[in-house]
């Protein structure tokens, strides 16, 4: 089981830890609604180090980027990402990612999901006949996401970059703590603002760096946050989880993820998506809210009053923003409407649940 360069400061502050994705991660601290309600209402600190980058350089690595993923890169700009998914040769998703233009149509980053590094790296490196330069840069880059609507003006103080105004899905380097070459990107997979940090993990940085943070932060109610407040408040934003809401036999257009798939270039199953909008999907990702008493959890059974199967739960949690159990999963196409029944069989009961508007509200 792999560490990331603060293990043990999650160690030292009581965190309960589990492996997930092959490294040694902090679960919880103090608990997932106290943490959850944190991020909401102040701000917390994430640490996914354990996500992959990559960086693709060269004059041929947008034209590789442009075939291997879904949105369209060619109209990033210097210092702006942008979410995206690398579909399969079967209509399914091999991985969703973010893309970060470094330099236009020469450098970019790929951040892709921990489980799935080397899988992703070996698709892309399969489909780069062009000779574009990778470099798969996760084991020595850390990752810091702070979370919450007070975040960064808990931060502003620690940087030269004008952290208060920085626009949704831009970044920018600079000095960060007195470290160099900091990467701030406003983005976060919790709904709550915020920012990402990228560094290199070298000369101490990332324990400067996380001192910092809370030295900056404690005072003002700063907390470290566990992998479970992570899951609960995406879920609750209804961002997708791979390899609970899309995997290798789901597709974007199925996931609700039609506003990432764009058909003014080519790439790897674009016919398969093409022919899907146009002929429509037969089953299409929900958000849901229980209305019966009980909690939906990844894998139960959907089904509709007749009691037949039409699909299956793929992320349910108790909301601890709403007091509520909410969940998403695949249903039949007509049976996706807002506010459509369905039941969800949980043990020996088939208890009622409605389709309902993602974000939860």
């Amino acid at each position: 089981m792999k560490n990331t360069a603060f293990t043990e400061k999650h160690i030292a502050l009581g965190a309960k830890m589990a492996e997930f994705a092959g490294y040694n991660m902090p679960i919880s601290y103090t608990g997932i609604n106290d943490e959850h309600a944190a991020v909401r209402k102040n701000a917390g600190v994430f640490d996914v180090s354990h996500m992959g980058e990559f960086v693709l350089k060269g004059e041929k690595a947008l034209d590789l980027i442009q075939r291997v993923t879904s949105n369209d890169a060619a109209k990033l700009k210097n210092g702006q990402a942008q979410y995206s998914c690398l579909p399969n040769n079967q209509g399914g998703i091999v991985d969703d990612l973010l893309v970060y233009c470094l330099e236009e149509n020469k450098a970019y980053m790929l951040v892709v999901n921990a489980s799935n590094i080397e899988k992703d790296w070996n698709w892309i490196k399969q489909h780069n006949t062009n000779d574009v330069e990778m470099h798969n840069i996760s084991d020595k880059t850390c990752l810091l996401a702070i979370q919450g609507p007070n975040a960064t003006k808990i931060l502003e103080p620690l940087t030269d970059i004008d952290v208060l105004n920085l626009k949704y899905y831009t970044f920018t380097k600079g000095t960060f703590a007195g470290v160099d070459n900091v990467l701030v990107s406003a983005t976060g997979y919790t709904g709550s603002g915020g920012v990402e940090i990228y560094f290199e993990d070298k000369d101490g940085n990332a324990e400067k760096i996380w001192d910092a943070i809370f030295d900056a932060g404690k005072p003002k109610g700063l907390k470290p946050i566990g992998l479970g407040a992570r899951d609960t408040l995406r879920l609750e934003m209804g961002f997708c989880l791979y390899g609970n809401d899309i995997d290798d036999t789901t597709s974007p257009i199925e996931a609700g993820l039609g506003w990432i798939t764009k058909f003014s270039k080519d790439f790897t199953s674009k016919e398969i998506f093409e022919k899907q909008k146009a002929e429509g999907v037969t089953k299409k990702l929900v958000g849901f809210e229980m209305i019966d008493k009980g909690i939906p959890r990844h894998g139960y059974e959907i089904k509709d009053k007749e009691g037949t199967t039409i699909g299956n739960v793929t992320s349910g949690t108790q909301s601890p923003s709403l007091g509520k159990a909410i969940g998403m999963g695949y249903v039949r196409k007509d049976l996706s409407a807002i506010g459509s029944d369905i039941y969800i069989q949980v043990r020996d009961k088939s208890l009622l649940a409605k389709v309902s508007k993602i974000p939860f509200s």
